[in-house]
């Protein structure tokens, strides 16, 4: 394992590619702000 791995997160960035290891977008969380009821 290491740079001669593509299956690995090392081995993609030295083969300059990406994948299921190396994916290009990171994670987006959507539901981050959620909306607070106020008890009145």
């Amino acid at each position: 394992m290491g740079k001669g791995d593509k299956r690995t997160r090392r081995g993609k960035i030295f083969a300059g590619s990406h994948g299921k290891s190396r994916p290009k977008g990171g994670k987006k969380n959507t539901a981050k702000t959620e909306t607070k009821k106020s008890d009145a």
